[in-house]
């Protein structure tokens, strides 16, 4: 079965359906069936997964350009299987949250709704990809419908955010495309395939310019201080479901490039960056948390936590132990329920009152207590509470850096305390204390939007106290990475000397 294209297919096809339909809410419907039948799809290609087989697998690979080398090349391994996941569940649940979204904006209801399902076909295929230059196509492919996302149906700053964006990700995707050019040049190979180039740059200043070409584009998209500025206007002025996939899969596509394409590609020229790298996510998880404190805007805030977020994700990916890489690949799975979450309610709390910033709350949790707890839990595992999801990937990704560069772990292990205070106290402001005048009369969530949170919810209790099943998947991959590297796992050493 070639289930990558299939499920790539069915987001398209559905897309162009959708963008056809007259009626606003068959549109609506229409585009939940097609996002429903491909995270079924997805869930059954999950389970077809061997964690303990080929690393890549579900392989196609087709002629595209004969003449230059270029493939339509797809497979996934452990990390891209759950990323791809990830995509799949979202999407149906911002579906489902979207149902009023588009109706304010410029555009029709139905052109929504479509790009949403065409944001879906691009991010199955940017971490399907194994041929770099297809995988550059779908790089800078999401753009566009994320673009119109946030340009057309986001708040009243949408056009200097979304051109914002676009700027800041089209000028990391240039520098990638000369990189990408270069290494097909420089290799020699006659080819773009993955797993062919590995290995294939031995000169150590070579690698350094690709390696460069590669990080920048991947450190903007991230996004890691210092290249995180788009980041804020973007998340808060994108509809709570845009932001969701923004910042739950979009963004996680520039983490995931450090992992596979960084570290296999240029090891030697990731361990000569590693000490700047280690230094730029410690700074932004600190950076990113203090930031966060001082926000008075509720969708602002939570785009701050994702950078300290981010910043541990990129420090466990360049540790290069197992524990590190793992802990943020299941990093980029967590962030992005915990995070999507807490924008879908953000957005929900924003849609009843009519206003993000902080101040226009207080005692929502005694008119909409259901509200206020979903919160509550959201908010808590983006702190990293023991026993929600967060948490787990956290720990793993401080071991993994502790094992070799203790200082870092100490300083970015500061970032846990400093979430317990910009998370407890935009709950206590906005839900705890006197009701507001402007809240008294604030609706509890529907049963759509229960259906909407729940799922959510359920996932980061369950993975918060049973990750076994993804890191089951996840660790084959990294451990490959790992020993593509050529890095002593610190790890494995202490495994052997207790035998």
């Amino acid at each position: 079965m070639p289930w990558l294209s299939i499920l790539m297919g069915v987001s398209a096809l559905g897309a162009l359906g959708v963008a056809f339909v007259k009626n606003d809410k068959l549109a609506k419907q229409a585009t939940l069936a097609v996002s429903l039948v491909v995270m079924v799809l997805t869930i059954v290609m999950t389970v077809q997964f061997s964690p303990n087989g080929d690393r890549f697998q579900f392989i196609e690979t087709y002629d595209w350009i004969p003449a230059f080398g270029v493939h339509y090349g797809v497979a996934v391994d452990g990390v891209a299987l759950v990323l791809i996941l990830l995509s799949a569940i979202l999407v149906p649940v911002v579906v489902l949250a979207s149902w009023h979204d588009a109706e304010a904006g410029k555009r029709s209801v139905r052109t929504y709704f479509s790009l949403l399902l065409v944001l879906e076909a691009m991010m199955i295929g940017v971490f399907a990809a194994t041929d770099i230059f297809l995988f550059y196509v779908f790089f800078e492919a999401m753009l566009i419908p994320m673009y119109f996302m946030i340009g057309s149906y986001g708040g009243a700053q949408r056009s200097y955010a979304a051109v914002k964006f676009l700027l800041y990700s089209l000028f990391g995707g240039l520098l990638m495309l000369v990189a990408v050019i270069a290494l097909y040049v420089i290799a020699g190979k006659g080819t773009f395939m993955f797993p062919e180039l590995i290995g294939a740059i031995t000169d150590p200043t070579t690698q350094k310019w690709l390696f460069l070409g590669f990080f920048i584009a991947f450190a903007i998209k991230a996004p890691l201080w210092p290249f995180h500025t788009w980041l804020p206007d973007a998340a808060a002025q994108a509809p709570a479901g845009a932001a969701v996939l923004l910042v739950g899969v979009l963004d996680k596509v520039g983490t995931y490039g450090m992992l596979r394409f960084c570290l296999e590609l240029f090891p030697e020229a990731s361990k000569w960056a590693t000490p700047v790298v280690i230094a730029l996510a410690v700074i932004g998880i600190v950076y990113g948390a203090i930031v966060a404190i001082g926000q008075t805007d509720i969708k602002r805030l939570i785009a701050y936590t994702s950078i300290s977020h981010f910043g541990f994700i990129a420090m466990g990916v360049f540790a290069m132990t197992q524990n590190g890489a793992a802990g943020s690949a299941l990093y980029m799975v967590n962030h992005g329920f915990a995070t999507g979450a807490l924008f879908l309610i953000a957005g929900f709390l924003i849609y009843r009152r009519g206003s993000a910033f902080i101040a226009d709350y207080g005692g929502v949790q005694k008119v909409a207590p259901i509200l206020a707890g979903a919160f509550l839990v959201a908010g808590l595992s983006g702190l990293s509470l023991p026993g929600l999801s967060p948490f787990v990937s956290e720990f793993l990704v401080l071991l993994g850096t502790y094992e070799v560069y203790a200082v870092p772990a100490i300083i970015g292990a500061t970032g846990v305390v400093l979430a317990a205070i910009y998370i407890l106290w935009m709950y206590q402001r906005t839900m705890n204390g006197p009701t507001a005048e402007s809240v008294r009369g604030m609706s509890d969530l529907n049963i759509r939007e229960r259906l909407v949170v729940g799922p959510l919810i359920a996932l980061i209790i369950v993975l918060g106290f049973f990750p076994k099943p993804l890191l089951d998947v996840i660790n084959p991959s990294v451990k490959e990475t790992i020993h593509n590297v050529s890095v002593a796992d610190p790890a494995s050493a202490v495994a052997k000397e207790g035998q």
